[in-house]
């Protein structure tokens, strides 16, 4: 008799590293418990398939590379997401309908990205079940779905001169006014966005969260009320395999034996994320405050991060030859490994979710310093709600710098971070443990595709 034919799981990532590596990390996960992979891809920032040679991945043009140069100037995240939805509709629904004809292909679902809103109404016109996938944390949904996107306040636009710059904001008190000043610079933009999103996430047949019960049991419980379908949260997923690489730029592995002849505890890890850009000035500053701390440090610098300069030309003057072997300076790191070596004494952050997700599970303090889009709301959970970090106020300036890392890794308030933060990095190994939350949430999600 023949084997019963395995079902395929369709999934499309947005294509940003931030939301590619978790989208091929479930992936994985659902192909070890007997799925068929299938994944649809634009060409830009396009995955290696030798990096998986059990899926199938198929490149639709969209377009993006026209426009993805704008990224470094256009600070407008909306404007991308807005391009990417409409550019990706034909070939993302003539792949998918092509699929649909082939006879070897049993196609059980499909898991997108929340951001790519678009899909579920290509879905629904072809008669499949569409998962959203969020990538980023519950919390941040919570705040978006609260924040007047949508009211004619100029609290989108404020600066340090305003009265309310430092004041909570009302509809989600978590959250300063200059917070939301970082979310967007397009209000109306964002605000359209995040409702198609939610829309379409309470449309969907069920919602995938890389998340734990226990770090947003509050969040899930209301988005349990708010959200008619199912919400599965089986996260951190990175943590169901060994550190494997799923990194669109080269890691730098040299620094793996850097760490091992530094003191436990002892590294400042520095690292902005894949897309966040910043000043010459403010460059500048990172560097003297890293310097000035009199602590080793290790400081990733994306080629292009710095607005204007290719990778180091900013530097001051014979600052690597001043630090010497104190400090290393990389194009990229391969992360999950520096964050859980015991030389790494803290990780000074963009509060990307993957980034947050990572330190946690390796129980490092946090010094926050968020970009934009769901980053603010990151870093305000991290260190006024879970109080598993500091927040850098004051922006890229020296002697805040030199402060915010003293106070993690040499005062008493430190140590009562690194105290907390352990206290979930046990709560996320319990969740994923068997009968844990995420353990089961597993569980119920394949049961729940198996069912399709």
């Amino acid at each position: 008799m023949d084997a019963p034919q395995r079902k395929t799981i369709v999934l499309f990532p947005l294509p940003f590293q931030g939301h590619i590596n978790p989208m091929l990390q479930l992936a994985n996960i659902l192909h070890t418990h007997g799925f068929k992979i299938t994944v649809i891809h634009a060409q830009y920032n396009s995955p290696n398939p030798s990096n998986h040679p059990h899926f199938t991945f198929i490149p639709i043009d969209e377009g993006f590379s026209k426009i993805a140069d704008q990224a470094a100037t256009n600070r407008d995240g909306t404007y991308f997401m807005r391009y990417l939805n409409e550019s990706c509709v034909d070939p993302f629904r003539d792949c998918l309908a092509k699929l649909l004809l082939d006879d070897r292909e049993m196609i059980a679902c499909v898991i997108s990205d929340v951001a790519f809103y678009f899909t579920q109404t290509v879905a629904d016109e072809l008669k499949l079940p569409r998962l959203a996938l969020r990538t980023g944390s519950m919390g941040c949904v919570l705040a978006y779905d609260a924040l007047p996107f949508h009211s004619n306040k100029t609290c989108f636009c404020l600066t340090k001169e305003d009265s309310d710059y430092e004041v909570s904001v009302p509809e989600y008190p978590l959250l300063k006014f200059k917070d939301i000043a970082k979310i967007s610079i397009n209000p109306q933009g964002m605000g359209d966005f995040a409702t198609n999103m939610f829309n379409q996430m309470k449309a969907s047949s069920g919602i995938i969260w890389n998340t734990f019960k226990e770090l947003e049991e509050s969040a899930l419980e209301t988005i349990s009320q708010d959200y008619p379908t199912p919400s599965f949260t089986l996260g951190p997923f990175h943590k169901y395999f060994p550190a494997s690489s799923t990194s669109l730029i080269e890691q730098d592995r040299t620094i793996i034996s850097w760490l091992d002849k530094q003191p436990p505890k002892s590294v400042v890890y520095a690292s902005f994320g894949s897309v966040a850009h910043i000043t010459e000035l403010e460059f500048q500053e990172v560097a003297h405050g890293l310097a000035n701390v009199g602590l080793p440090f290790l400081w990733v610098v994306r080629p292009g991060m710095v607005i204007g300069s290719d990778w180091l030309e900013s530097l001051p003057e014979n600052f690597e030859e001043r630090m010497g072997d104190r400090g290393r300076i990389v194009k990229w790191s391969p992360q999950q490994e520096v964050l859980a070596h015991p030389a790494t004494g803290c990780f000074w952050t963009h509060n990307g979710w993957n980034s947050t997700l990572e330190s946690i599970c390796e129980g490092v303090p946090m010094i926050c310093s968020p970009c934009f889009a769901d980053q603010p709301v990151n870093a305000r959970y991290v260190s006024d709600f879970w109080k598993i970090g500091v927040f850098l106020e004051d922006g890229f300036e020296r002697m805040g710098i030199e402060m915010m890392i003293k106070r993690v890794m040499m005062d008493k308030e430190g140590d009562e971070i690194r105290e907390r933060i352990s206290c979930l990095k046990d709560k996320v190994n319990l969740s994923l443990d068997e009968g844990g939350s995420s353990f089961q949430s597993l569980n119920n999600l394949v049961d729940y595709i198996s069912s399709f």
